[in-house]
């Protein structure tokens, strides 16, 4: 009997040291840096804006192949049913006197044959652009600053992400302490229910006090509920943020703020060279005149050095071998007159760009400063909230000694934690408008 309860037990202990590390690993807290690395890791937008800077990137070097030589190789075979011929009649070139007699020249019909009913041809045909090389190195230039773009799109949607999660996680924290803040008002009012429904028996009071208070646990238990769909859907969203596929996710609690922000002056001096907007913007003006540079050396001819080697076999007219060298003229008036249009729409769209960059600039520097503004305020009302959670947690402590001595009543405990619980969440609803205040001016001067 003995040695067939071993076995069981040896097997159940060594489930629990499978199962309980386990748990441990499934159990750990996610912290609000680990949120953000796992969204900038796994979020499919901010991939999609890396693949285009790639994207941008491999555009540059396709217009980089241009300025090389452009090399054609070109093979062709037929066969031909009839030939032509050359025929040369008799006496085509005269008549020889010779001996009292004439003779015709040639003396007889003649005919030659100009081909072969198999034609053959190879070749390879180098050509060397030189009047549109600055057209192309225009080119490039463009490509580059739109690869530029792509990555100053990507920097803006990478801390757009992080600050996504910022609110998020502080939202989840937020709505956890209103949710306890809920559940303690729920359980006083089903007590001070219990004690009118006490007094009701002995006569002591009446029905009315009793609906007012069924319905203020109604209205608790509604905004409960409320603040539960409202987790449920901040989860959701964390979860697609950061590629999370767990149904649990336990948040770990945030640390004081220790961010020493700076003057005024550097966030307004550090956002004007920067921004990610104003940088935007910015390329966008150098890449139409760029443009317009580019539409004027089209204007050029298209001048260009051609050498090439071909092969041939069934044509008799035409060498078999034949090396060549030469030059190439290509000038469109069509397109040289339509080309002025051209120009113009495109002055058009530097000085459209020129306004816009103008105008993102004086936006990003009032943004700075109502951000800056923002940021002393949340700091203002951070105090204030960390004063009242430290007295609502004394109030607490005193609440529960004199429990421990009789001296007041468990609704007096639900009150203050309640109370505690709202402090708690102002006090991270602050935090959380600083955070987001400072991640505001992180993102205006693209630190």
């Amino acid at each position: 009997m003995k040695t067939k309860l071993i076995s069981p037990i040896l097997t159940f202990f060594a489930t629990a040291l499978v199962v309980v590390p386990s748990y441990a690993q499934q159990a750990q807290a996610l912290t609000l840096e680990q949120a953000m690395e796992m969204a900038l890791q796994n979020n499919h937008l901010l991939n999609v804006r890396k693949l285009q800077v790639a994207e941008k990137e491999a555009k540059v070097a396709e217009d980089a192949i241009k300025r090389y030589p452009v090399a054609s190789v070109s093979s062709s075979y037929q066969y031909n049913a009839n030939l032509g011929s050359l025929v040369i009649g008799q006496g085509s070139f005269g008549a020889l006197p010779l001996g009292g007699t004439t003779i015709q020249l040639p003396n007889e019909e003649k005919t030659f044959p100009l081909g072969k009913h198999h034609n053959f041809n190879a070749g390879i045909t180098l050509y060397q652009p030189i009047t549109q090389l600055g057209k192309i190195k225009t080119g490039i230039e463009v490509a580059k600053t739109d690869a530029e773009l792509a990555r100053h799109e990507q920097s803006k949607a990478s801390l757009q992400i992080r600050q996504a999660i910022e609110k998020l996680y502080y939202g989840l924290l937020i709505t956890q302490k209103q949710e306890d803040e809920a559940t303690a008002k729920i359980k006083l009012a089903r007590m001070r229910l219990y004690d009118v429904e006490s007094a009701l028996l002995s006569g002591k009071t009446i029905d009315v006090s009793k609906a007012g208070l069924q319905a203020n646990i109604a209205d608790e238990e509604q905004n409960l509920l409320k603040l539960r769909i409202q987790t449920e859907d901040y989860l959701a969203d964390l979860k697609q943020l950061t590629g999370i596929e767990t149904d649990s996710i336990t948040l770990a609690p945030v640390g004081g703020l220790t961010i020493a922000p700076g003057t005024l002056d550097s966030y307004l001096a550090n956002a004007a060279t920067g921004n990610n907007d104003v940088k935007i913007a910015s390329l966008t003006e150098i890449k139409t005149q760029k443009a317009i540079r580019a539409a004027e050396q089209s204007n050029l001819p298209d001048i260009g050095l051609v050498a090439g080697y071909s092969y041939q076999t069934g044509n008799l007219l035409f060498p078999n071998n034949n090396p060549f060298v030469g030059a190439q003229l290509k000038w469109n008036i069509q397109d040289l007159i339509a080309n002025r249009q051209v120009i113009r729409q495109r002055h058009f769209l530097s000085q459209q760009a020129r306004e816009n960059l103008i105008n993102i600039q004086n936006q990003v520097r009032n943004d700075v400063a109502k951000t800056y503004r923002k940021l002393a305020q949340a700091t203002a009302l951070i105090a204030v909230a960390e004063k009242a959670v430290k007295y609502r947690t004394e109030d607490l402590k005193v609440q529960t000694d004199k429990q421990a001595s009789g001296l007041n009543l468990e609704a007096d405990i639900l009150n203050t934690r309640s109370l505690l619980a709202k402090a708690q969440a102002d006090l991270l609803a602050a935090q959380l408008n600083y955070r987001l205040a400072y991640s505001d001016l992180q993102r205006l001067t693209s630190e």
